[in-house]
Order: structure tokens, then sequence, then C-alpha cells
């Protein structure tokens, strides 16, 4: 029996290559037992939703992926939530799902140049901006191969008044490509996740269609802000199974096993990065380099054989011959990454299992032991969250609606308010719903983290 699935498909200048080193990691794997158990996921409910956007000409091509939270220092009652829209750039949420601010990606720059596609935001604080201390937003322009940024105003999100503000360098260059005319290829910055370190800003950026990753450091210049390339990594896009047979993962023709939910932790500094059809990465970051991977947990679907149907345009995997190399708790696309931080170096790191509708929970500790799943279902405010791009998590209490933090997702199949017209938007959790819903409930600490003060200098 075949189930068809369709694809979604060391320095500068010397990228480092790790596909022998893959073949290492993975080949003493023993294989899994072909009927595996899967996770039993626990239950939650969100308890407010943003508006539904929708991918249509008359919803102005929106359609919701990656959200950011950025905590106000004053009244954190007031923060806001920032969501990814793609070819409808942003918008900025209250903690009550309405809508303060929508920014438009830019327009094409030519009559036959992409437009910018916003895909991926993360929010850093305190960037020196012109000698004032800055919070940024930080956005993947996929259409345009660049990362845009924005300032956000703590007294305009006090008054009332749209909050973000482009400072992006007009000088910036392409994050890949090597030149305007690549950018319209369309292998461009894809994934993004931000750190501070020593009082400088990085960014990992991952390439669409692609299996590298670059990792950028923030520049500013007459109070606006580039950057400029620190490292470089190839990640493997195939690899040796303990049968000694060569494994790709399934992809479009010309793809490769691309990267895209990605979170740093933000006092370790490592990387989690989740290879779509292949699992969860973890990869340290010392001194702006990138250090060596491991493999952490691969998807179900990891060496199934595959074929290309090309009349379909889509990938057939052959599930009848898995060799069980695979693993189970995530099931292809591997997405949304955030990390869930508490003392003494504990708390936990979320994964968007997007093939099952599930979210998996890994400790933040030790090794990542896995600890469970847990899925956000249909509440008495909001639908459930099904095919979850993005997701983000806070500690902190953010007044009554959210006293003891919050886990913001994409929702990839939102109720539809106008027939059925596709439609997206982002789920907002409480933190100490997500926690009390596992037997032996997680942790909920509110002191012992503060987002806003992550530098470790």
């Amino acid at each position: 029996m075949t189930v068809p699935r369709v694809s979604a498909s060391r320095r500068f200048g010397r990228p480092r290559t790790l596909a022998a080193l893959a073949a290492l990691l993975l080949a003493g794997s023993a294989p899994a037992a072909f009927a595996v158990s899967v996770p039993e996921p626990v239950s939650t409910t969100a308890s407010v939703e943003t508006p539904a956007v929708y991918d249509d000409e008359a919803g102005g091509d929106a359609d919701a992926d990656d959200p950011a939270v950025w905590v106000d220092p004053a009244a954190p009652a007031r923060s806001i939530v920032i969501g990814t829209l793609k070819n409808a750039g942003l918008d900025v949420y209250g903690l009550n799902g309405q809508r303060l601010q929508h920014i438009a990606a830019p327009a094409a720059p030519g009559e036959e140049a992409e437009a910018g596609r916003f895909n991926n935001v993360d929010v850093v604080y305190g960037f020196d901006l012109g000698g004032k201390k800055t919070d940024l937003a930080l956005v993947s322009d996929r259409g345009r191969d660049r990362i845009r940024i924005y300032a956000i105003d703590p007294k305009a999100v006090a008054e009332g008044r749209p909050p973000l503000t482009d400072v992006t360098a007009a000088t910036v260059a392409p994050v890949f490509s090597a030149s305007e005319a690549a950018v319209d290829e369309q292998r461009t910055a894809y994934g993004l996740a931000a750190y501070v370190e020593d009082g400088d800003v990085y960014v990992v950026v991952s390439r669409r269609s692609e299996t590298r990753l670059k990792l950028l450091k923030l520049t500013t210049s007459n109070g606006k802000v580039g950057y400029t390339t620190e490292d470089t990594l190839d990640m493997p896009g195939s690899f040796t199974l303990p049968n000694g047979q060569q494994w790709t993962p399934c992809a479009d023709p010309g793809d490769r096993a691309q990267f895209e939910g990605m979170a740093v932790d933000q006092e370790t500094h490592v990387l989690y990065a989740a290879q779509e059809d292949v699992g969860l990465w973890r990869i340290p970051l010392d001194d702006a380099d990138f250090e060596t991977p491991t493999l952490l947990d691969k998807v179900r679907e990891y060496g199934v054989p595959w074929t290309y149907d090309a009349a379909e345009e889509e990938c057939v995997i052959d599930t009848a011959n898995d060799p069980g190399y695979g693993g189970t708790r995530l099931s292809a696309d591997a997405e949304g990454i955030t990390v869930y931080h508490a003392a003494d170096g504990k708390g936990y790191v979320l994964a968007s299992s997007q093939g099952d509708d599930t979210f998996a929970v890994y400790r933040r500790e030790g090794g990542n032991a896995y600890l469970g799943q847990f899925e956000i279902a249909d509440g008495p405010a909001t639908d459930s969250v099904q095919e979850s791009d993005g997701a983000t998590v806070v500690n902190v209490p953010l007044g009554a609606s959210f006293p003891q933090g919050l886990l913001v997702t994409h929702d990839g199949q939102a109720t539809p308010e106008d027939g059925d017209r596709d439609a997206t938007n982002f789920k907002f959790v409480r933190w100490d719903a997500v926690a009390s819903a596992f037997p032996a409930p997680l942790t909920v600490d509110t002191r012992s983290f503060d987002p806003r003060d992550t530098d470790n200098d």
C-alpha cells in the first residue's frame, strides 16, 4: 500500500559540509520496530484567537505562519503578539487577539521581480540603536531574501498607536542569493531565530529548499540596522541508514530537505532546528560559530522509500516498505520550535508535529528527554489547532488573561468566517493550561527567567 503526500515542499566564504558527519551519527542507530505505539496526546484549549485571514485575492493573499511575543516592560498585560502573514506582511495584535497594526510586505522592485513575503519573526530586547536601547522585531523576507528589522516603541503601545517602525538599512544585501536576479529563484531566507550574546544580536537564518544555515550579526549605522555574516553551515540532505542504504527525504525535484522552525535557548545558546522531513536537531552556538549538530529525534517518515509522481506533482511514500528507522513522536513536517525557560537550566523544548496536529515536549536540560505530546482541541472560545507552522512561548505573567505565561501557535486551518475560503490565524493558550494537562504536570515558573534580560555577558 502506498500513501501519497504532497511535498511542501567554518567561516564566511568556506561553508562546512556535514553529510559525512551525519552518516557517522546515524549509521549506528538501531531500527525501530515496524509497529510502533503512537504517543497519546493530552488535550488543552486556546482562550483567545486572532481574526481569521484568507489566502485569496479578496483577503490580500494573507497566510498566517509564525508568531513572536514582545513583553511590555511597564505593563505586561499590554504585551503584543507579532505574526507573519507571508505575502500580506505582518499583523500586530493585543493579548485580546485584536489587530493593532498591519504592515504590508515590500512591493516588488521591478516588473519581473518577486515582492516581499514575510515568513518567520522573532523578538530581541535592548539593541543599541543610535545610543538608545531598542527592542526589535526581526523578520525573514522570503520574497526578497532579506532580514527586515522593526523597532518596537513601548510608548506607542501604551498610547494605542502602531508600535512597529521599519529601521532596516536600505543597503542590506540578500542573505543567500549572489545577485538580485538570483533572489527571484526563491532559494531565500526562510526560518529565523535570534539571540543576544555579550551585547550583540545574532540571527540564525535557514534557506528555502536548501539545507544551508547562516549566522548573522546585526550592525547599525545612521539610525538604521543591517547585518553581516558570521558563519555558514551546510547540514546534510541525505543520510546513510543502518542497513547501509542511502536515503534522501521526499522533496519536489531540485529541492533539498529544508529547515524552517527554529529557536535558540536564550541562556545556553543552543539552537534547536526542525528539518521538516528529517527531524529535530540540536546545534550549539559558541562565539558566533555553529558547533557540531546532533539529531535529537526523527520524523516517523525517516528512511521510508518514496517515488515522485510527475503527473500529480507529488511524492508517493511507500509505507508498506517502511524499514522502521523513523521516530515515534514527530510526523512530517517537523515545524515550529520554541523553548520554555525555567530555573537551573530546566524547562522544555516544544516542537510542532504538523502531520498529526500535535506538539512534542522535550526536556530542555541534559539529553532533551522526551516527555509527551499535547494537542490544542476545540474549546468554548476557539477551534482546534491544525497543521501548525510556528509557535512561541513566554514564561512570565502577562496580566489577568495569561497570569502564568503564554503559548502562541499558528493554526493552519482556522474555522472560516466566510464560507469555504482557506483561513488561518493564531491561537493564544495559557501556559498553565498546557502544563496541567499532563498527568505529571509540566513546570510553571514565572520568576526564574526574564525574556527581557537574556544577555549573559
